[in-house]
């Protein structure tokens, strides 16, 4: 058991109504230094991250890069570029895509990061790791941890339905992240943070708490400042906890799993929001108020919502496991055989 681990935490976290103009005021009494190279999705964000640009202009260099994957070619590429205009700060503009590809170039040149979302789909707002296709295996990697956190409601608010409640499935997925990093705990020795554990939970009971106003048509503007706060005290307490335990588990395995198993056929946060029903299970905990819930606002709860065929469920079950060997979670090192995934899948209602 490690006797030790770092702590990583953002220096300042700001949430509110307009508060995107204020960005330039933050960065500045933080002493966030030019060249700065704001690095945006390829989409709606584009008109967000050119305001940004114009904003910072009075600050110094600034310079623009419009990313369309999150993968490892494409962060080279923009390492690449950073490189070349001297970056001592990197800013995400948009949604996982974007944070990421700049946490992770951050993290390459040792540069300050800064988180600017537009969209609640995702966990990573606020934490220091990153998920890049082209990498060994699908999981999050060591990034950079954000300086500052500029989180406009304004902006988020306007994010597609779909994106604002996969962000609360990847929440949900926090009860049986938990439970597995206990788990290990127990019959491993891993070392085991009960502030960071129960900094997730609540960010996962938020979603619990707000399910009525996220089943609405249109979802409140308080439900999803409610969600960008939870996002990103998971991301906080992965910080906290030097590593995405509190956050990932099997459920985040098997999310990986099927974006293998079927070509990244959802939205990374309806994934895991399927797998934590299934894994609830596996626990025993109460997966079907899991079930409710999801249903409730919205979420996929089964195969066929998901995109994907009640093959690819089963066969994502059955090699989670192997997605991160030295994670122990209550998948168990050999993992489940067909038999018993395909069980699991239809007792609980994933696959017909």
């Amino acid at each position: 058991m490690s006797t030790s681990h770092i702590i990583n935490l953002p220096r300042r976290v700001v949430i509110g109504n307009g508060v995107l103009e204020t960005l330039p005021s933050h960065i500045r009494s933080l002493g966030l230094a030019p060249p700065i190279l704001v690095v945006s999705g390829a989409t709606k964000t584009v008109v967000i991250a050119r305001r940004v640009e114009e904003m910072l202009s009075e600050l110094g260099d600034v310079h623009r890069v419009e990313v369309r994957r999150a993968t490892v070619s494409v962060a080279s590429e923009v390492e690449g570029l950073a490189k070349g205009v001297g970056a001592r700060t990197v800013i995400g503009v948009g949604g996982g895509k974007a944070i990421d590809v700049a946490k992770y170039v951050a993290a390459r040149l040792g540069v300050s990061f800064v988180s600017v979302p537009t969209t609640p789909s995702h966990d990573g707002i606020a934490s220091p790791f990153a998920s890049l296709k082209g990498l060994e295996r699908p999981v999050s990697v060591k990034a950079k941890m954000p300086e500052l956190v500029v989180a406009d409601i304004a902006v988020i608010s306007r994010a597609p339905r779909r994106h604002i409640i996969a962000g609360c499935g990847d929440l949900i997925g926090k009860f049986t992240a938990v439970l597995d990093w206990r788990l290990s705990h127990r019959l491993r020795g891993e070392y085991y943070g009960e502030y960071a554990a129960s900094l997730a939970l609540l960010s996962a009971k938020h979603v619990v708490r707000y399910r009525e106003m996220f089943s609405a048509k249109t979802i409140p503007v308080e439900a999803v400042r409610a969600l960008v706060e939870a996002l990103i005290s998971s991301g906080v307490a992965m910080g906290i906890a030097g590593s995405t335990r509190p956050a990932s588990g099997s459920e985040h395995l098997f999310a990986h799993a099927l974006d293998i198993v079927a070509g990244y056929p959802a939205l990374h946060g309806e994934e895991v929001g399927v797998g934590t029903i299934m894994m609830a299970y596996l626990h025993g905990r109460n997966w079907r108020l899991i079930r409710r819930v999801l249903r409730s606002i919205g979420a996929p709860v089964t195969a066929r919502e998901l995109g994907v065929s009640d093959e690819q469920v089963i066969e994502a079950l059955t090699i989670a496991h192997s997605i991160r060997p030295e994670r122990y979670t209550i998948l168990g090192e050999k993992g489940l055989t067909r038999e018993a995934a395909e069980r699991l899948a239809r007792v609980t209602g994933v696959i017909d």
